[in-house]
């Protein structure tokens, strides 16, 4: 079943400014980080799944990987693996550039109550 999702206009006021910064943005009463690589915009979780790390504390590596300010797990920004082999995974969120700015997308409850 594929994924649907909820799409939010980000507050363009909070995104990162400058390449490889990452911030934190509350979307639909949910923290998220977003940030700046390469001139493409990136959404993930909050906090680190190992030991909730904020994020954004952190910083981002020379391949392009969100690095915890805690203990270093580096995670894809694109797709949230755990590339430093620790086993976790970083929730990621899609973002799509629209006319009126960027917006990101919250996966829809699958239930109907």
């Amino acid at each position: 079943m594929a994924k649907t999702y909820t799409w939010h206009k980000l507050d363009e006021g909070y995104l990162p400014l400058a390449d490889n910064a990452i911030r934190i943005q509350e979307v639909n009463g949910k923290k998220i980080s977003v940030a700046l690589h390469q001139g493409q915009l990136y959404a993930f979780a909050h906090k680190c799944p190992h030991a909730g790390g904020i994020m954004a504390d952190g910083f981002i590596d020379a391949a392009g990987n969100v690095v915890c300010p805690l203990h270093r797990y580096k995670f894809s920004m694109k797709n949230g693996f755990n590339c430093s082999g620790e086993g976790y995974f970083l929730k990621t969120y899609p973002i799509e550039q629209r006319e009126d700015g960027p917006y990101v997308g919250m996966e829809k409850s699958g239930w109907l109550w």
